[in-house]
């Protein structure tokens, strides 16, 4: 049985600790109100409930416990002594919050580091130089930048206010790049000006260093569009041609019109499969300043394509795109497998759904690469039209910053639909299980705190905002001087970009599946139950709406993608409520509106009831179904995919792909129990070295490969089928 220290760090738990403790606190006076056997019942009882919770105890939550179990005995001198003796320490303490931090993790033996992104590999100089800024962001934020209410209400996991070890600088969220205007109008980049490339293949080599750049300049996801690239193609057709023809007059040769196409064609499928495989495996090496690859989805929308030509181009760049990442990319062992990034996002059209349709290859071809690699996602163009319609009353399909953040409609000053060049200012998300709970089950109750909660939201969001506003353009130039966001002077503020809708600001949720079932005893997806699950989006969603009127900026709901947060709050409602059957007996609660992982319901009945909910969920949202080994069965595949297109605007498979280096099993790896404690396990070699195995699974939108805190990695292990 393992506990966490405070450093983060983790050791086996020692009863004797307790005991010498409680005993130093019982000497302590002339006046001994303990026996032995009595300290030897508090430290037993103690072992006895840490086991139970079938996790790892922070030292706060044992001393807690040491605290009530002294006087439940009693022996209340002996408490207070207990007590005082932990206000001294925690004194001692405060006088340097991050030094012992940034120590555990140096030496790697900081657990809740090691776990907390599933794709950054903490050993690595380059990762440890960005958690080692971050300590020192997240002690300055906590101490200095944020109200002393925000800073306990993240503490106690009432709220998670996001990304607090990047707080300290002028940096937002996410980003939906204006590659176009980049690549069209040229940009700088390190001082240096890159002009409007003259091939595809360039247009490709550009794009990554552009995507690198932002990503060293913002802290979440980005996305870019296929069809900002799809222009290059033509004109790599024309050069080429060119090419071809000075070639064959060298040579005196006077091909005819179909022979010179032909070897046109050629050429120009090879400088397309060499510039999309730049593009995959610059994305996957680059290291950015935060230590990682860069966050990034790459869009693929037919009817983007500004015209017919334009449109086969870009079809040309898709199919070459799902077929390298349907092979994948090989690991230091020389074996093919299932990168990370970047993600795929295909959209599902009129001319590329059915049989028949013109593009209907690039959607099998999509459902082979969804059955083997987890990618691409699919994006419903019918339900997105839908669902975003903007002042104009038209429909815009577009794609997600990153995972799943989506930019609300929005119309420019000429009366055109935009959403390339803008971005996110950040998250605050709410504990709706803690509301829940905090309530006791009385509806009044809950509403009242969930209204005192939302308003706590809404100030860390300010908070946020705040932080933003008078930026200078010069904090990051190419975001906003040089294209990717705008093209603002320099020493100009951002400040216009945060009003008006231009960014959008979000307001998270998690846990709807757990506060529903403690409020009404039922899952959300019951009958009964989902009309309160459904108030309770709704009231989200009146309550930005609200905010947007006052403020004039685009407040939205998102659903937000806990990872580490999902063990974080999970620990915080034990601590606080302790441990309650269906709502906080897991070491992880549910992503936002969710079905719960362990209940049996079908793919296609999730998503129809997750549609609902996903229609509430504008600031962004992504549902799921879990599948088995589908690379035998592409026709249920796509069987799903037409579902998707006809029911839910965003979606996504999650299969299996994983690899033992040790053995070369290539089978689903399963999480085991050791010591305590999950880890992952070769079913084939029995092999437990993190470090020989490959697991790849869908965490947050994104696919994590580098391994996740035990909250997660339960949440993942109790995944149940739904095909």
């Amino acid at each position: 049985m393992k506990i966490i220290k405070r450093n983060g760090s983790e050791e086996n738990f020692d009863m004797s600790k307790i005991v010498n403790a409680v005993t130093k606190a019982n000497n302590a006076s002339d006046k001994i109100e303990l026996n032995n056997e009595q300290i030897e019942d508090i430290a037993d009882y103690i072992e006895y409930r840490c086991g139970k919770m079938n996790r790892a105890v922070s030292v706060e939550e044992i001393q807690d416990m040491v605290e009530n179990q002294i006087m439940s005995k009693g022996a209340f001198e002996v408490a207070r002594r207990y007590v005082k003796y932990r206000y001294n320490r925690s004194l001692i303490r405060k006088a340097n919050t991050t030094d012992d931090r940034i120590l555990t993790l140096l030496e790697c033996n900081n657990e809740e580091v090691i776990q907390e992104n599933s794709n950054k590999d903490p050993v690595v100089n380059s990762v440890q130089r960005d958690y080692m800024a971050g300590e020192v962001s997240r002690d300055i934020t906590k101490r200095l930048l944020l109200p002393q209410d925000i800073v306990d209400a993240d503490k106690e996991g009432i709220i998670h206010f996001h990304d607090s070890d990047y707080f300290a600088q002028h940096m937002h969220n996410c980003d939906l790049v204006n590659l176009e205007d980049m690549l069209q109008n040229g940009t700088v980049i390190s001082e240096t000006l890159i002009e409007k490339p003259h091939s595809f293949s360039t247009a490709c080599n550009i794009a990554t260093q552009i995507i690198a750049q932002v990503a060293s300049n913002q802290y979440g996801g980005q996305s870019i569009s296929l069809s900002h690239l799809a222009p290059f193609v033509q004109v790599s057709r024309e050069k080429i041609r060119c090419e071809v023809l000075e070639e064959m007059s060298l040579l005196s040769f006077k091909p005819s019109e179909e022979q010179l196409a032909e070897i046109v064609e050629r050429r120009l499928h090879s400088e397309i499969e060499k510039g999309v495989q730049t593009m995959q495996y610059q994305v996957i090496t680059l290291m950015t300043t935060n230590g990682q690859a860069p966050f990034l989805s790459i869009f693929m929308y037919l009817n983007e394509a500004k015209n017919p030509q334009e449109k086969k181009d870009l079809a040309l760049i898709i199919e070459e795109m799902l077929r390298q990442r349907y092979q994948g990319v090989k690991n230091e062992a020389g074996v093919w497998i299932t990168p990370a990034f970047p993600k795929l996002i295909y959209v599902l059209e009129d001319d590329n759904i059915e049989e028949g349709s013109e593009y209907f290859y690039l959607t099998e071809l999509a459902a082979k690469c969804t059955a083997r690699r987890m990618v691409p996602d699919y994006i419903s163009e019918k339900m997105m039209l839908e669902l975003k319609v903007d002042r104009n009353g038209n429909g815009n399909c577009y794609p997600c910053m990153g995972c799943r953040s989506f930019l609300t409609p929005y119309v420019d000053e000429n009366g055109k639909p935009k959403y390339y060049g803008r971005f996110n200012q950040g998250v605050v998300t709410i504990n709706l299980v803690d509301v829940a709970l905090s309530s006791r089950g009385d509806m009044d109750s809950f509403w009242k705190i969930f209204d005192e909660r939302l308003e706590l939201c809404y100030r860390a969001l300010m908070c946020r905002h705040e932080r933003l506003k008078g930026t200078l353009s010069d904090a990051a130039p190419i975001l906003w001087q040089y294209g990717a966001i705008a093209r603002l002077g320099k020493g100009e503020p951002i400040d216009k970009l945060l009003y008006g809708g231009y960014s959008t600001i979000s307001l998270g949720y998690a846990g709807l599946y757990e506060c529903v079932k403690f409020m009404t005893g039922k899952s959300h997806t019951d009958e009964e139950a989902k009309p309160f699950a459904l108030s309770v989006m709704q009231h989200m969603n009146d309550a930005c709406k609200k905010w947007k009127e006052k403020e004039n900026m685009d407040f939205s709901l998102y659903g937000t993608p806990l990872e580490s947060t999902t063990y974080k709050f999970s620990k915080c409602l034990q601590k606080r409520f302790g441990i309650i059957k269906g709502v906080t007996d897991k070491n992880y609660i549910t992503n936002s509106y969710h079905v719960h992982v362990t209940e049996e319901i079908d793919a296609f009945t999730k998503l129809k009831f997750e549609s609902e909910f996903q229609r509430l969920s504008p600031g962004g949202a992504v549902s799921y179904v879990e599948v088995p080994n589908m690379q035998d069965n592409i026709p249920a595949v796509i069987k799903i995919m037409k579902f998707i297109y006809n029911n839910i605007m965003y979606a996504e498979l999650n299969t299996k792909s994983d690899y033992c280096q040790n053995c070369g099993y290539d089978g689903e790896i399963m999480a085991v129990e050791d010591d305590g404690k999950l880890v992952w396990e070769c079913p084939n070699c029995k092999n437990r070295n993190q470090d020989t195995i490959n697991v790849a699974r869908r965490t947050c939108g994104y696919i994590g490969t580098q391994f996740w805190n035990q909250g997660r990695t339960q949440e993942i292990k109790e995944r149940v089928l739904h095909l």
